[in-house]
């Protein structure tokens, strides 16, 4: 048995049980109009999982960020679920990102 797989598999396993829990909060605390903020880092981190030598921290690091890039895409839907009444709603002003006029033009990516 290769401890490693196990390993890694239990690794996403979490970093994805966390993805909820991020998703939630940001969407809470910030908005979805930060997703291209976001998703930044993500297409970073996949990047740079591709330069790494090692495979688990190459695959650590690929699996991080496709769990950002898929945050990212979900902040949108969240923010329908808080309006729904799914989850909580933050009634506060949030604050407003950089350039957030023109991002408020862009389709909300969707995966």
């Amino acid at each position: 048995m290769n401890f490693l797989r196990f390993g890694l598999g239990l690794a996403t396993l979490v970093i994805i049980g966390l993805g909820f829990v991020w998703v939630i909060r940001v969407e809470y605390h910030l908005g979805y109009l930060w997703w291209p903020y976001i998703m930044g880092p993500g297409i970073g981190l996949i990047g740079a999982s591709l330069f790494i030598r090692s495979m688990w921290a190459s695959a650590l690091l690929g699996v991080i960020g496709g769990s950002i890039i898929w945050g990212a895409t979900e902040l949108k839907e969240q923010a329908v679920r808080a309006e729904l009444g799914w989850y909580p709603f933050n009634p506060k002003p949030k604050p407003r990102p950089p350039l957030a006029e023109r991002i408020r033009k862009w389709p909300a990516p969707h995966l």
